[in-house]
């Protein structure tokens, strides 16, 4: 992951914008304070890997708990 602190965010945000869509941006501040920089089909990804995730998780709760019989 690419870092930056925000003064060069600045200068050179269109470069990072292009970067972003290949790879998350970390941009940080002097208070050290971090963001995220990232293009929208890397943030979709994550959110359905995350969704997927919780699903599986949720199941195997589910299974834990006695509510639903593991698939044979």
């Amino acid at each position: 992951m690419q870092s930056a602190n925000a003064k060069k965010f600045r200068s050179e945000l269109k470069d990072y914008m292009d970067a972003a869509i290949g790879e998350p941006i970390r941009i940080s501040r002097r208070d050290g304070q971090s963001f995220i920089l990232m293009s929208e089909q890397i943030y979709e990804d994550f959110r359905n890997e995350i969704q997927s995730l919780q699903r599986r998780l949720l199941g195997m709760s589910e299974i834990i708990e006695g509510k639903t019989v593991p698939p044979c």
